[in-house]
């Protein structure tokens, strides 16, 4: 599995699985009598509102709209990122924000924390990572975010429980 650790990152010894109570199996090493729990990615995806309006994104030449999102930078709080990210891709200011929902998305191997951030203005001025924009009334928005996709789901919540 992904972000599973085969050899101790300290002595180089072939880990073997261990039954930790309450935990499962987890890598083991002998030599340094130490656990190793799996690591994963984590990274933030953002209902970004202004008002009764949410933007959604292009980028990598795809042809449908997903949710702003971004990685953690180490150290960095999910605050943080999403504070920092939306400023990179679009230029917009966060006038506040809430954490939602989090799911794991084992394709990627990461931890998705979605949050709702509401902005200042709607003046978005993209950056190289972003191909286009648009401003979606949230009716609208259920009908054009990827369907099948997480960032779908993440907005499915916010409609349903947060607008």
């Amino acid at each position: 599995m992904k972000g599973d650790y085969l050899y101790c990152p300290n002595c180089g010894l072939k880990l073997e699985l261990e039954e930790v109570k309450d935990e499962g199996l987890i890598p083991y090493c002998k030599n340094c009598n130490e656990y190793y729990f799996p690591h994963f990615n984590v990274a933030i995806s953002m209902i970004v509102r202004f008002k009764e309006e949410v933007l959604f994104i292009k980028q990598y030449g795809k042809d449908f709209y997903i949710l702003v999102a971004g990685y953690l930078k180490r150290g960095e709080s999910a605050e943080e990122a999403a504070i920092r990210e939306l400023k990179e891709e679009t230029n917009l200011d966060v006038s506040s924000l809430k954490i939602l929902k989090t799911k794991y998305f084992s394709k990627t191997n990461t931890l998705m924390i979605n949050i709702l951030v509401d902005v200042t203005n709607k003046d978005v001025k993209l950056n190289y990572e972003v191909d286009g924009y648009k401003w979606f009334n949230y009716i609208d928005g259920l009908n054009n975010i990827k369907e099948g996709s997480l960032a779908k789901e993440f907005y499915l919540n916010f409609y349903d429980n947060y607008r």
